[in-house]
């Protein structure tokens, strides 16, 4: 089953994808709610999808954005930080970042450039949504934790990025900006049959620019499947339903960044507006999102250097 969520006639509503229309659910009737409850309502006349603005099929309470394919590892690593091959410490275990809840856009929306970026990219990823609450979860215990999957387009800052980590910290506004969620919720029982002998969802996934090939992958190339994944966060910590899981952006031009590491130069060059990027996964469905301008960032000063003042002891 294909779940959506859409704004038709100003109003923002959910239903059933049934081929080139929705059937929506009543009014009120959250795809959130349907993800909790696991039942889903009466639906109503159909609404053709080309009348429809698609949304985001859920606002997420929580976005863990994995890091899952060794390819990708290995060229970003080289074009943000010029450093050589894959850390040691990835093999450990399924590393993720959280990221920003609020910044979820639809599969059609525009993406403005970030204030004060100057090498914009995308990131072709799949992602789990959570759909039943668990903590301390096992592999085999989290398969029954997955409610379905859809697209993840984590857009990057990569020169936003790049200056950032050298905190050691994290990417901050470097992947502040916006994340393409859609453009619907497959379940899983709709993708079980592109399970391979290894556990693994093996997916096609395209990534275009401007009806450009630029990258393809298998989502079977993960280091780790989604049900490890799903154990990994929940380790010490709940998961919740609607809770988004990136897998992390494939290999084999899944970004422009992978493509400059391994080319040692920025070819293809950075999005700009005007540029359409395409992402197509294999029992999923499509995201077309076109890049527009952005705005100035206002200034913030740097920090300013102070002595190491230290207060008085008190008698």
């Amino acid at each position: 089953m294909r779940l959506a969520t859409f704004q038709y006639q100003g109003l923002r509503r959910s239903g059933v994808v049934d081929g080139d229309a929705i059937l929506p659910f009543p009014r009120g009737a959250e795809l959130l709610d349907v993800i909790r409850t696991g039942s889903v309502p009466d639906t109503g006349a159909a609404v053709p999808l080309t009348e429809v603005r698609l949304l985001p099929p859920v606002e997420p309470p929580a976005v863990r954005d994995f890091v899952t394919f060794e390819e990708h590892v290995e060229g970003v690593r080289r074009s943000v930080s010029g450093a050589a091959g894959v850390p040691d410490a990835w093999y450990d275990a399924p590393t993720f970042y959280f990221t920003n809840p609020y910044a979820m856009i639809g599969a059609h929306d525009d993406v403005p450039v970030p204030p004060g970026c100057r090498a914009l990219d995308f990131e072709l990823e799949v992602a789990a949504v959570i759909g039943r609450e668990g903590r301390d979860l096992s592999p085999a215990q989290a398969r029954d934790h997955i409610f379905g999957y859809t697209i993840f387009n984590d857009w990057s800052a990569r020169d936003l990025q790049s200056r950032e980590m050298q905190v050691g910290l994290g990417p901050c506004k470097g992947k502040d900006s916006a994340t393409t969620l859609g453009p619907w919720l497959v379940t899983a029982d709709e993708l079980e049959p592109y399970r391979d002998a290894e556990g693994f969802l093996r997916l096609a996934l395209t990534a275009e620019v401007n009806g450009a090939v630029v990258g393809r992958d298998l989502l079977s190339n993960m280091g780790w499947p989604f049900e490890d994944l799903v154990a990994y966060a929940s380790r010490g910590a709940p998961v919740r339903p609607g809770d988004v899981l990136g897998s992390g952006t494939c290999g084999n031009g899944g970004c422009l960044a992978e493509l400059w590491g391994l080319r040692g130069r920025q070819d293809p060059p950075p999005l700009k507006p005007g540029d359409v990027v395409t992402l197509t996964v294999e029992g999923i469905g499509a995201v077309s999102n076109t890049v527009v301008p952005g705005t100035v960032p206002e200034p913030v000063p740097p920090a300013r250097k102070r002595p190491r003042d230290r207060p008085r002891d008190r008698p």
